[in-house]
């Protein structure tokens, strides 16, 4: 049996310390009021037969305090209160010493690989990671009601980023980069005008997101489309120089052919700049900054041909990838890169189909960049295109007192989730149980949600200058409150959900993929979705349904219900639970289908939803992959490839392994050739039809391996 602290470690049953906390309590009153050893006992192996493979410490006391109770001990249930109030005074003096020491020590596993952008040696990061400790320690023992704090312990919900509630920030944002530039901006009390050049736009575009990620945790997502004039201001400057110094013998075709080459290599430098800045700065924060760019080429914007030169060399660049201390290109963690699907380059003869072709070239070797479907956002989102924020959650439509939608400059007071599964499991098929658990559940997500909300009211503009007085989000006054922003569904705060599939199969015992499951999924989806919206009417605040794309929490709550309700096949068996609303990777289902399955929960989930696919090693077959972009346009909103490619761990490389001439698997960057260094994807004829889903396993079809 083991035992859940209040400091939330796991450790393993020890029946002595019942013992020696009885004979405490005895020492402290009458003979004619204490308990012999034997009834000791029997409370200690009344505890042990609940056969409970989890249980909270609070737990334990109230099992000992009710055993005494009913043999009329009450003099010594009122001692053991006493005594479980005063070592409950004395933990609460301080509670952090081991978490953070073990972080010294770099042994703390659990903090050390919560977070996979910060490297948790490196003493600028543990200083963060020390402030993080000590703000779970208070979030914990002081600023969140009791019972909230033992849902969260039991699995019952997560209080996401504890480790940064006791400051008054707030989650993710769509910065309002536009105005920054074209109106200037503060940062560290200097002024920084608007930018001359597309160079020193990028430059500035780099320093905003360090600041402003210094200031809040989560992600923050920048649209490149407004550095587009910047590059035309370059263009103009370097053709009036010319003009200006030329003589008579220069023709104006030579003049415009110096102009433009000039203009490449600014438009290089440029986006060099972005690439290099944002993987080597490092924010207060102990990362590189979190920071998502949005590419959308739209016909009606004055600069769209500046923009699509601009999109075309980021993705060149990311194809390229960057050097690591070995000299090796391999793919940098940021920045994301969104890039939106439209009628003019949707691989349908559109005016900037190659440049979708390039982005399926790059993600075929390095992942990104994510698809948004312009076509399918419109029907989402009133008629709108927007970036996800940096956690890849959604703002809702929102118009200014001019009638005007407005996304960038808004942001998330930030998230709790839902286990879904647990819900599930407790249920026993019972759906009068289900439903009546669940509304116990949503209760407590909404009063967890308030405490986010109410720590951000009274928040004055002076915290975050850079946020609130200088343009990222606001040009407030200093000393003005930040309240009107958390109010109209200006902002959003989310409620979180994991695990749908597993609920569903705890229930109606079969995956939401078939009839009987996904007529009781979307059943939930709707009502959690509807409960966001009658919270939202109720208090005027953005409450937004999203579905949380969190790796850690799925593993987090599928190793919580293990331990109390043990191994259950297909449930808990597995190690993790799906993110939202996703198809678990062992179903056997082809992309196209998985996809279309997924974009009905995308819609019911308007606060954030992304669906993707892991497909085999697609680099030498780029028609399959751009098969399936044409396919995420038209049915799909928001989707990411996942492509098994090869890898060096030894140097990092992540290109093609190599066979050389001795029939031997070799890394071309280092040399390498063991097997057991690297990962090697076999090379495949990119299939994707009919009873396709790659999941690490040997998959033959028409007698052919696809991948092993």
């Amino acid at each position: 049996m083991k035992v859940i602290k209040r400091d939330g470690t796991t450790v393993d049953f020890d029946r002595s310390k019942i013992i020696v906390a009885i004979h405490k309590a005895n020492d402290a009153v009458e003979p004619e009021d204490r308990i012999n050893d034997e009834k000791i006992e029997e409370i200690v192996s009344y505890i042990e037969s609940k056969h409970r493979p989890r249980l909270l410490v609070e737990d334990i006391q109230d099992m000992v305090e009710y055993k005494l109770m009913e043999a009329d001990k009450f003099e010594l249930a009122k001692t053991y209160i006493i005594y479980r109030y005063t070592r409950a005074l004395v933990r609460k003096a301080n509670t952090t010493d081991d978490s953070i020491l073990s972080l010294i020590r770099n042994s703390n596993k659990e903090v050390m690989e919560e977070n996979s952008n910060k490297n948790a040696v490196m003493a600028a990061t543990q200083r963060d990671l020390i402030a993080g400790e000590v703000s779970k320690d208070l979030t914990r023992r002081v600023l969140l009601p009791e019972h909230i704090s033992k849902a969260h312990d039991e699995g019952a919900i997560h209080f996401h980023d504890a480790d940064y509630f006791l400051q008054p920030i707030f989650n993710c944002c769509l910065i309002n980069i536009g105005d920054m530039l074209d109106n200037g901006t503060v940062m560290n009390g200097k002024l920084i005008e608007s930018p001359r050049s597309f160079q020193v736009a990028c430059t500035v575009m780099t320093q905003i997101i360090a600041s402003v990620a210094s200031c809040q945790y989560g992600g923050q997502s920048v649209d490149i489309s407004h550095l587009g004039k910047y590059l035309r201001k370059s263009y103009e400057k370097f053709k009036s120089q010319l003009i200006e110094n030329a003589d008579e013998t220069i023709s104006a075709e030579t003049i415009e052919k110096i102009a433009k080459a000039r203009l490449r290599d600014e438009l290089r430098s440029g986006v060099q700049t972005i690439q290099y800045q944002i993987n080597t700065l490092m924010t207060t924060n102990g990362q590189s900054p979190f920071v998502t760019i949005f590419m959308h080429l739209k016909d009606d914007d004055e600069y769209v041909e500046e923009n699509a030169m601009i999109v075309e060399e980021i993705l060149r660049q990311r194809y390229e990838g960057i050097k690591n201390e070995m000299g090796v290109y391999i793919t940098p963690a940021f920045p994301k890169l969104v890039y939106v699907l439209d009628e003019n380059n949707c691989l349908k003869g559109g005016k900037y189909d190659y440049i979708t072709k390039l982005a399926v070239k790059c993600s075929s070797k390095r992942l990104y960049p994510d698809y948004i479907s312009a076509k399918k956002m419109r029907e989402n989102y009133e008629n709108n295109v927007f970036s996800p924020m940096g956690c890849r959650s959604f703002l809702s439509p929102w118009k200014d007192e001019n009638g005007n939608y407005k996304f960038e400059g808004r942001f998330n007071q930030g998230v709790v989730s839902i286990n879904l599964p647990q819900i599930g499991i407790m249920a026993k098929k019972d759906e009068n149980a289900f439903w009546k658990l669940l509304d116990e559940r949503l209760n407590l997500c909404f009063e967890a949600l308030m405490c986010r909300h109410r720590s951000l009211q009274g928040v004055v503009s002076d915290t975050s200058p850079v946020h609130w007085q200088y343009g990222a989000i606001a040009r407030l006054e200093k000393g003005e409150t930040i309240d009107k922003f958390l109010y109209d569904g200006y902002s959003s705060i989310s409620l979180g959900y994991i695990g749908l599939y597993e609920c569903t199969k705890a229930m109606k015992g079969v995956s939401h993929t078939h009839k009987d499951g996904k007529e009781f999924a979307l059943k939930v989806m709707r009502y959690l979705r509807s409960t966001c919206d009658k919270w939202k009417a109720e208090t005027g605040i953005g409450f937004a349904l999203y579905g949380t794309p969190a790796e850690s929490l799925c593993y987090r709550f599928a190793r919580i219900d293990k331990e109390r309700f043990g191994t259950i096949e297909d449930i808990t068996d597995k190690g993790y639970y799906t993110n939202s609303y996703h198809i678990d990777v062992r179903e056997d289902i082809d992309a196209f289908s998985k996809f279309d399955f997924e974009s009905q929960f995308q819609k019911i989930s308007s606060g954030g939803a992304i669906s993707y696919v892991e497909i085999p090693n697609m680099r030498h077959n780029l028609t399959a992959m751009e098969d399936v972009v044409k396919f995420i346009y038209d049915n799909i909103q928001y989707a990411e490839f996942n492509t098994k490619s090869d890898y060096c761990h030894i140097c990092g490389y992540d290109g093609e392994i190599i066979i050389n001439d001795d029939n031997e698997w070799e890394c071309p960057a280092c040399g390498n050739k063991d097997r057991k260094k690297m990962n090697v994807t076999r090379r495949t004829c990119g299939y994707l039809g009919e009873n396709f889903w790659n999941v690490g396993k040997t998959k033959e079809i028409k007698s052919r391996v696809l991948h092993l």
